[in-house]
């Protein structure tokens, strides 16, 4: 895979805040149609990288393509779907006016909002207005308004935060069902245990991308069971070394095993 065919290209990619360097140059390929786990702990810039991915985040340096065009750009706006940490919807308006209203702004067929109500298993909470809606229902509410339009790309911001393992199990379900339609789904998780259930891992701690594997190339290099403790075998190695960040394979997301 290459830069013209990956689902996300970045190149040196910096992000300042204030006058700290919260992105300090990373490099990424993120291939189509595979479900990529973004993971690390809270504050390690996972929604920075998120939304630098999405374009709505200032930039500092390098460059960011989605889908071959620059991240952003009007081209996009149908084939991204983004679901952020906080709930984007409307709490004075009911399930359904939520749906219509964002398919109506996106130009997405009025039929799709049924089928997504299904698909997001709203059904039984249609009606309800969206203040009412449990935080797992509105995570799911927010999914659904992230799925209108039919995207070639998800990027989803924690959307199993808070959830209960019976909601978050389905919901990784969904995420697989929507990969095997050729769609790329970018997840990001503080949950490590969940890495499981992607195809392809990204690890970042402090601003820095510490891995970019698949999670069985991972354990392996690793020679632990699960990517917690992977994640601590690399922060381990890196300090044993010497070194601040650990060693990141040459091989990057969406590239063959060694």
């Amino acid at each position: 895979m290459d830069a013209d065919t990956a689902a996300i290209s970045i190149t040196g990619l910096k992000v300042l805040r204030g006058k700290n360097l919260v992105l300090p140059g990373l490099d990424l390929l993120v291939p189509r149609g595979e479900v990529v786990g973004l993971l690390g702990p809270s504050g390690c810039g996972k929604s920075t990288l998120m939304r630098a991915i999405v374009g709505t985040q200032i930039i500092s340096g390098g460059d960011v393509k989605v889908l071959g065009d620059t991240a952003g750009s009007a081209a996009l706006r149908r084939r991204v779907g983004y679901m952020t940490q906080e709930a984007s919807i409307y709490d004075d308006l009911p399930v359904t006016a939520n749906l219509n209203y964002f398919a109506k702004i996106i130009g997405a067929p009025p039929a799709q909002v049924a089928e997504i109500i299904e698909r997001t298993d709203l059904g039984s909470v249609a009606r309800a207005m969206a203040a009412d809606l449990s935080g797992g229902q509105r995570s799911r509410l927010s999914l659904a308004i992230a799925l209108l339009g039919s995207p070639e790309l998800l990027v989803l911001d924690e959307p199993t935060v808070g959830l209960d393992p019976v909601l978050r199990v389905a919901l990784w379900e969904l995420f697989a069902e929507l990969a095997a339609e050729g769609v790329t789904l970018l997840v990001s998780s503080h949950v490590m245990d969940e890495a499981t259930r992607c195809d392809r891992l990204i690890l970042m701690r402090e601003g820095q991308i510490i891995a970019q594997e698949t999670p069985g190339s991972l354990l392996e290099r690793t020679g632990t069971d699960n990517a917690e403790d992977a994640f601590l075998a690399l922060i381990r190695g890196a300090q044993e070394s010497g070194t601040d960040t650990p060693h990141v394979p040459k091989h990057r997301a969406g590239s063959e095993e060694p």
